[in-house]
């Protein structure tokens, strides 16, 4: 299923402000800040996000044409706001949904793959090294 893009706007003018304060903080979700590719301006965008061995798979809900994977996938500066911490990602990778899912950790995979996102996700890397600072 994907989100109609009527909806993504509204979510990015109405819900997004609200949501960026608390995804960092909750289960299964979490903000990710990327580059504008034209503007060159910072953005946060509070995503579903699963963590894999090495780093995260995000599902992509709005489309493949979604500004902020089309950010990401230019290859500016990516970092992913969880549970108080500031993680650098690198790598991004845009695979099938099923084909994340063996890459996600036991715990959430449940959830992962209930999710009714089912057209793609996004694979990121850890950087390592940074043990998620502030």
């Amino acid at each position: 299923m994907r989100v109609p893009r009527a909806v993504a706007k509204f979510h990015r003018r109405a819900t997004n402000p609200v949501a960026r304060s608390l995804t960092p903080w909750l289960p299964c979700l979490g903000t990710l800040e990327h580059t504008g590719r034209k503007s060159g301006k910072r953005y946060r965008t509070p995503l579903l996000v699963f963590k894999t061995q090495n780093g995260y798979a995000i599902l992509i809900g709005y489309g493949l044409r979604s500004d902020w994977l089309k950010n990401v996938m230019a290859g500016g500066p990516t970092v992913l706001r969880k549970r108080g911490k500031a993680i650098p990602m690198a790598n991004p990778q845009i695979v099938e949904k099923a084909e994340a899912a063996p890459l996600v950790r036991p715990a959430p995979r449940l959830f992962y793959r209930i999710f009714p996102y089912n057209e793609a996700a996004l694979v990121l890397t850890e950087i390592a090294g940074t043990h998620g600072t502030q």
